[in-house]
């Protein structure tokens, strides 16, 4: 997938004024964040399992290689195959090689947020495999050639009256006149269209909430059959995830399982968690004839040992975004590549580089809402201040920002002068304000007057009511 994050600005500015973008918006403010917090409240012990969830991460991550060579070793005892990919590139050219093999003219997929990271969709259509999304967003929004706005609710950017001028518009082999009033019915439609799919496809592809190293079983949590008719009705399973995912244990995925419905969707559980290990046996009824995993590095091993790593926490809940003012106001599609909100913004950096996503981690108001509602505790907006950091040593923000930091370094350093400053400018600032006490104009801050007042400064600067305080507190 093409990186458009340098175009964030305009993104945004684009999506404030779509109204329709924004209705749909407000179900992400509502829903969400009052489902979470309904499944918190009913679970006293939802702090306690998040700090297991925590442990059982940082335990991993710290011994990744070992668990993941346990895990291949065990797949491979059950009889299927393990695929290292290093690169996107990679895990493509591995995916098509598979196809191949079977001459495969099409592919079933659930939802898979790897195989957007490496734009699989379009690799395989350019080399004649046609790949068909079976989770419903993911559907509806492959039929309008775009990509997710959400991680978990894919088409969480649309309203009901463009899914059913969609559905007429592709699906042409069906009556006219039918009626596509209710959600009942845009549901029965897709299901109708996808069960042909499902049974004519070659090869089927999922993603991979969790791999078990313990017994070489991947996992899956959906709210949808599609997932389960993806991976046993084709000749091949093929699971596409990346190196971070494996827990050691089932035990361990079973903790984690309890804090990720809650933190997502405000369920106790997904409606499914599938596990799958290897292909089918010689007394399985159905199942694959063939399981491969493809493990996807991209950069992750990099961000072992820095300060991104706990980033390699995240279990793809999509909680920080739910509750994030900046998402809620432009949506997913406005961050310009595969991973939105907060996570995005600390993910995509370390994947595809400060260089093409500088905007990201300027999209935020570091209010903090993603990490105390983050299952895995991942300290986003600390992380995102470490990529300002690194895009400011690296020139690649705005100079006019970076002369104005280093005059503003000047001044720190000279508290006599900075005392002046201060003391001129709040003179300045309550001129400007008048007897309003409101600034509907600053030199040099254009982009927050153009749409908002700006209040009129306090009585007395900070260093003079310091000053005051400390006089009056000495003792007489």
């Amino acid at each position: 997938m093409e990186i458009k994050s340098p175009q964030f600005k305009k993104n945004a500015k684009a999506a404030l004024a779509d109204e329709q973008l924004q209705k749909a918006l407000s179900h992400v403010r509502s829903k969400f964040i009052e489902k979470r917090a309904t499944a918190v409240r009913e679970l006293d012990c939802f702090n306690e399992l998040r700090d297991n969830a925590v442990a059982i991460k940082k335990h991993t991550i710290k011994h990744l290689d070992l668990y993941l060579e346990r895990f291949e070793e065990k797949v491979l005892e059950q009889g299927g195959q393990v695929h290292w990919a290093a690169t996107a590139r990679d895990a493509r050219g591995q995916v098509l090689d598979i196809c191949r093999k079977i001459a495969a003219k099409t592919v079933t997929k659930g939802k898979s947020m790897i195989s957007e990271e490496i734009g699989l969709n379009e690799f395989l259509e350019v080399n004649d495999v046609t790949p068909i999304e079976t989770d419903l967003g993911e559907y509806i929004i492959q039929l309008r050639g775009e990509h997710p706005s959400h991680i978990i609710a894919p088409a969480v950017h649309l309203n009901m009256d463009q899914i059913r001028e969609d559905f007429r518009e592709h699906h042409t082999e069906l009556p006219e006149d039918r009626s596509l009033e209710e959600p009942i019915s845009l549901l029965q439609e897709a299901r109708g269209i996808l069960r042909e799919k499902f049974l004519g496809a070659d090869v089927g592809i999922t993603g991979a909430n969790f791999l078990i190293a313990e017994t070489g079983t991947s996992v899956i949590v959906t709210n949808e059959g599609n997932g389960d008719l993806t991976q046993t009705l084709p000749r091949i399973h093929i699971v596409l995830a990346s190196i971070e995912k494996v827990v050691p244990t089932l035990e361990d995925t079973s903790q984690i399982l309890r804090v990720l419905a809650r933190s997502a969707t405000g369920q106790e559980m997904s409606v499914y968690t599938t596990l799958s290990s290897g292909p089918k046996r010689g007394d399985d009824p159905d199942g694959p004839d063939e399981f491969h995993v493809v493990l996807l590095d991209n950069g992750r091993s990099s961000m072992l040992g820095t300060e991104f790593e706990d980033m390699l926490r995240c279990i793809r809940c999509g909680a920080c975004m739910n509750h994030c003012p900046v998402y809620h106001a432009v949506g997913g599609h406005a961050y310009g590549w595969v991973y939105p909100g907060p996570m995005g913004s600390v993910l995509s950096p370390s994947l595809a580089g400060i260089e093409n996503t500088g905007h990201l981690p300027n999209a935020s108001t570091f209010c903090g809402r993603c990490e105390s509602v983050c299952p895995m505790r991942i300290p986003l907006p600390k992380m995102m201040r470490h990529w300002r950091e690194r895009e400011f040593e690296l020139h690649l923000s705005p100079a006019s920002q970076r002369r104005n930091l280093k005059l503003w370094a000047w001044f720190a350093k000279r508290p006599k002068y900075y005392r002046l400053f201060s003391r001129l400018s709040h003179l300045a600032l309550k001129m400007l304000a008048g007897k309003s006490g409101r600034i509907s104009f600053l030199p040099l801050a254009g982009g927050w007057t153009r749409f908002r007042d700006m209040p009129g400064p306090e009585p007395k600067t900070f260093m003079q009511a310091w000053q005051d305080r400390s006089t009056r507190d000495q003792p007489q």
